[in-house]
């Protein structure tokens, strides 16, 4: 089979295109087919070595295609069905194992690439605007990058639950998608001059000069400080990611002089570490795409052997939406 390998911890230059063997599906475990694999930001963390990683490895965790093999134990799945996946390594390949206990299945209704674009993305928005932070009737959240591909879906969630959405973008054209998702007011942080000092007042400016009941960042070093002073008395910050680099050390006494607020750095993994939240919060994603309440918008597509210039697109802040890679 043809697969994406990181030959060593660096930039988009170090994945190179190769052949190896076709993997044999072990007790648990079901062969697929790749038809799309998801690009996301931890790719590029274990790519670089921000996340310890053996090398070389075949990148990639997130995907969808047609099972074409079983091995044993597995009776919940049979060849042809059609499944998604969000945490099989080596993902980036024609074909991958992935473990039964973990595969989504996929309604006929749904595309093999959107349901390639929901599992990472998708139930990260979920968990964010369901269970971290529940978001209630009336409340208000600022949602930065909001024209990213969890931006974009947790706008849509928010809205969802009778929420409103305060959305920062860094583009005319994100401004104008962020507001297709729902946000009821966008920011350009590239037009800020000081991201730090300026954000907060016009955050407060969009909310009747209170702060907001929860920030979700995935963003990290960069919007840390704003955040913070973004949030009303008691208010919450979900830190769920770091595209601008990790956070450092701060002194709690900052959350008490603020007004009493939280701070969270919640991950995928333990909302969905049972297989009936798993199958919960899929299935609520699927029926959300089925009837129209959620929209995937799939930004970029790039053929499998161009997963270097993927890369280069997703951490240059190029991309919208989704990128996949077509296998």
């Amino acid at each position: 089979m043809r697969a994406i390998q990181a030959t060593q911890a660096g930039g988009p230059d170090v994945l190179e295109l190769t052949e190896l063997p076709d993997p044999v599906p072990g007790p648990g475990e079901l062969l697929v087919r790749v038809a799309a694999a998801g690009v996301n930001f931890i790719d590029t963390y274990r790519r670089a070595g921000v996340y310890p990683m053996p090398f070389p490895h075949v990148v990639g965790s997130e995907g969808a295609g047609v099972v074409v093999g079983l091995g044993e134990n597995v009776t919940d799945f049979a060849e042809g069905d059609h499944v998604a996946w969000s945490d099989a390594p080596g993902s980036y390949a024609e074909l991958v194992l992935v473990p039964a206990a973990r595969a989504l299945r996929v309604p006929a209704e749904v595309g093999l690439d959107v349901a390639a674009a929901l599992p990472l993305q998708g139930m990260t928005a979920h968990y964010l605007a369901f269970s971290t932070y529940p978001v209630q009737p009336g409340d208000v959240a600022l949602v930065h990058a909001g024209a990213g591909g969890v931006g974009l879906l947790l706008t849509q969630l928010v809205v969802a639950r009778g929420g409103r959405v305060v959305s920062t973008v860094s583009t005319a054209e994100k401004a104008d998608l962020a507001r297709e998702a729902g946000a009821s007011h966008v920011i350009r942080y590239d037009e800020l001059a000081d991201l730090t000092a300026e954000l907060p007042g016009l955050v407060r400016a969009a909310n009747g000069g209170e702060g907001v009941h929860v920030v979700y960042d995935g963003v990290g070093r960069a919007t840390f400080d704003a955040s913070l002073a973004s949030l009303r008395r008691r208010g919450m910050l979900v830190l769920f990611g770091g595209s601008s680099g990790q956070v450092p050390p701060f002194d709690l006494q900052r959350l008490n002089a603020a007004g009493s607020l939280y701070v969270t750095r919640p991950t995928l993994g333990d909302y969905v570490a049972e297989r009936s939240e798993l199958d919960e919060r899929s299935d609520d994603l699927f029926g959300m795409v089925r009837d129209g309440t959620l929209t995937v918008r799939i930004g970029a597509r790039f053929p499998l052997a161009d997963a270097a210039a993927a890369h280069a697109a997703l951490e240059g802040r190029e991309t919208t939406g989704k990128v996949l890679l077509e296998v």
